[in-house]
């Protein structure tokens, strides 16, 4: 027993919670008062004073020394909860800690847990107040006689007070001072315990205790003790695993379980320490004492719930974490958003749908094996909310390589806990579409386009800084279909890169990027989008959350809603804060509508005829980069959207889908309909089996269908039946 730490064993008494008014009220008067007379202030004097023997220059202190202990408020902060993470369906995914602790009432600590820390660690608890003055003159005469600090008499609540003062320190030197030895350190904690002894019942003081008590093996409080070690909970704690976690909270580090055998060993032996003193204080039967000794240890060491690797969905868990840490909503600077989550016992309800997410991952390990070289990732959303109900990929996520493990959020950018992401291809000719319909064109306005495209000049294109990027050294070809007479629809169902070359020389490239960030469209390693000539073919490194997020704002007749991971968070009171969707019109509704009819003869008409659809309206775009480097998928109804990518991480351009074996199939080249679009058509369907098929609205053909005045398809001129009007794209029989 050490004045300045923990109480050992303790002689014996009887009794419990006897006139514990009396012991509450002599806490609040002064400490001489507690004592009695002025004979008895210079025992708690002495037995606080430095040691006099063999030392030089110590003094003892007296009454007279004026020790001002009068009870003094203890500041006590919310202790450090974990963080519970829930699905939309309210089941738990993922906790979050600092410290592993629950906090539970002490009607849910099994009643021979109680015995058993007060038993061993301040059998008069219930008798005494602010100080044990048995204890202390016990340990005063102890001290004296030995030339050092071997003993000292600190009750259950001054060690609640130093836990509370050592958990309440942010800086090294503020932990040290909590725990530095010395008489003033114990004289503070003193006045606290008064003031403590005062607000609360004895039966209050204890809960608190048992709550803040670090047990060893990282568990915090009495009921993340009871499951790390024994795998139950408090309530349910018997006799030998009570006495093993008291036994445990003198030396929790001396007697961790996971520090091994010898560690386990000392636990023991003070597990029977316990017990006996149990039995002398008759709070079990010697019979009782003797059945628990003859027990092992019994320690599972239960795993440690929490952090994303725990959770069955790791890389939503690491979105729902990064976008806590990094929004300033939920604390000013990124530490206050660490201890918020970390610390602030919350349970944040999320968006994520059980049944969406697994579809994700059958219809990804169909056709993806984790082992593979190549690694497939898929993000879904909810048109209308923004709300991301999955997040799934081919490897697991962790640091084994040598279990093809991934070590970063590969389905989302790098502010979520991703890497630099992917080259979108084709996917980005969409934005372009969308672009040409905001100024007008018809879904049968088009133009001639040959198997290749070059630039006229460095000034035919022109970045958002009015900055010439034209390169006519350079020729774009197509991968997927021809030259020839090309509409917005059949050049976006057959991809046609030199269509889309022209379409967005043409309509603008700054314009095309102004409509792609308008859908939330941003490069995934978060640096400046790259705008030059060939934005339109996808060069742009890109995670399928954004892009799954971009095509739900088409699904949704141009409404974007920001994406959304945190539906709602209560605090630990149990205050309840709900979070509603970030959304805003990005896109004229009719247009939205036009974009959503030519896309979906991708499936019928297009580059996904092969594939087929999913039987209920649905629109989409497959996307390849250059020589097959990496493929995507992204498409939506008006009830999902989803974005599915395939690629190397080893690096996409070192490494391209050519001539690979993926999910035990030999490609010679994979696109975007060889692999991501099977995964999306296989996860949509599961996904929304059961959910009515909502149709997309009508375009308005009198707006966008049909070809008159002369068709139309090139920007500039007054032709036709739209002559006088803004922004016009017409093209003249010539140009057919």
């Amino acid at each position: 027993m050490n004045i300045f730490d923990e109480p050992g064993q303790a002689h014996v008494a009887n009794g419990r919670r006897t006139d514990e008014k009396k012991a509450r009220a002599s806490a609040g008067i002064s400490i001489v008062s507690l004592l009695g007379a002025g004979a008895l202030a210079g025992v708690l004097a002495a037995a606080l004073a430095f040691p006099a023997v063999g030392g030089t220059g110590a003094a003892i202190l007296t009454a007279s020394d004026g020790l001002n202990l009068k009870a003094e408020d203890l500041k006590e902060p919310p202790l450090a909860e974990k963080t519970t993470v829930l699905d939309s369906r309210g089941r738990q995914i993922a906790q979050f800690y600092e410290e592993y602790r629950e906090v539970v009432p002490l009607d849910k600590v099994a009643d021979v847990m109680q015995k058993a820390i007060v038993a061993i660690e301040d059998y008069r608890f219930y008798e005494h107040g602010a100080i044990d003055l048995e204890g202390t003159a016990r340990a005063m005469a102890k001290n004296l006689t030995s030339g050092g600090v071997s003993q000292g008499g600190s009750s259950i609540t001054q060690q609640y007070v130093k836990q509370v003062i050592l958990n309440t320190a942010v800086t090294k030197e503020d932990k040290n001072a909590a725990l530095a030895p010395s008489y003033a350190r114990k004289l503070n904690e003193l006045r606290y315990a008064m003031a403590v002894e005062q607000k609360y019942s004895k039966d209050q003081i204890l809960e608190k205790y048992l709550n803040i008590a670090y047990f060893g093996a990282g568990a915090n409080g009495v009921q993340a003790a009871a499951k790390r070690f024994f795998g139950v909970n408090a309530s349910e704690l018997n006799v030998a695993q009570a006495a093993t976690l008291a036994g445990a909270v003198q030396l929790p580090n001396s007697t961790d379980p996971e520090s091994g055998r010898k560690a386990q060993k000392l636990l023991l032996e003070r597990r029977n320490v316990v017990l006996d003193r149990m039995a002398e204080l008759k709070k079990i039967t010697p019979e009782e004492a003797k059945a628990a000794k003859a027990k092992k240890l019994g320690y599972v060491g239960t795993a440690l719930p929490g952090g994303c690797g725990a959770s069955p969905y790791p890389y939503f868990c690491m979105y729902v974490r990064n976008e806590v840490l990094n929004n300033p909503r939920f604390g000013k600077t990124e530490k206050a958003r660490t201890r918020f989550l970390n610390r602030g016992g919350l349970t944040i309800k999320t968006t994520i749908d059980p049944k969406m997410q697994a579809a994700a991952e059958r219809a990804i390990r169909k056709r993806v094996h984790a082992s593979d070289n190549a690694v497939a990732s898929e993000a879904l959303v909810q048109p209308g909310t923004g709300m991301i109900k999955a997040m799934a990929a081919s490897r697991k996520f962790g640091n084994n390589e040598r279990r093809h493990e991934m070590s970063f959020n590969v389905v989302a950018d790098k502010a979520h806990g991703g890497g630099i992401g992917f080259q979108a291809g084709s996917t980005f000719k969409t934005f372009t579409l969308l672009t040409a319909l905001k100024k007008g064109m018809r879904i049968t306005d088009g133009f001639n386009v040959g198997s290749g495209y070059r630039a006229s000049g460095y000034s035919a294109f022109k970045n958002c800084k009015g900055e010439n990027i034209g390169d006519p050294t350079h020729t774009v070809t197509n991968d997927e279909g021809g030259g020839g007479f090309k509409s917005l629809q059949t050049g976006t169902w057959g991809s046609v890169n030199t269509f889309f070359m022209t379409l967005e020389q043409r309509v603008g490239l700054c314009d095309t990027v102004q409509t792609a960030k308008s859908l939330g469209i941003k490069r995934s390693d978060g640096n400046p989008l790259q705008e030059y000539e060939t934005f339109t073919l996808g060069i742009n490194e890109m995670d399928p959350v954004t892009v799954a997020n971009a095509y739900a704002a088409i699904g949704a007749r141009g409404k974007y809603c920001a994406p959304m991971a945190i539906s709602q968070i209560t605090d630990r009171n149990g205050k309840v804060t709900e979070y509603q969707p970030q959304c805003r019109e990005a896109l004229d509704p009719e247009v939205a509508d036009a974009a959503a009819d030519i896309l979906s003869g991708v499936f019928t008409k297009g580059t996904m005829r092969g594939v087929g659809g999913i039987g209920r309206p649905a629109a989409g775009k497959t996307g390849t980069t250059d020589d097959q480097a990496t493929a995507w998928f992204a498409g939506f109804t008006p009830d999902l959207a989803g974005a599915v990518s395939i690629g190397d991480p080893r690096g996409s351009t070192a490494h391209k889908l050519n001539g690979v074996t993926i999910g035990g199939t030999y490609y010679g080249s994979v696109f975007g309909a060889t692999i991501p679009g099977p995964i999306w058509n296989d996860t949509m369907t599961a996904a929304l089996r059961g959910v009515k098929a909502t149709p997309f609205e009508p375009i308005n053909r009198s707006r966008f269908g049909g070809g008159g005045g002369g068709g139309g398809g090139i920007i500039g001129g007054e032709h036709g039946d739209r002559a006088g009007r803004d922004n016009v794209v017409v093209v003249t029989p010539e140009d057919r």
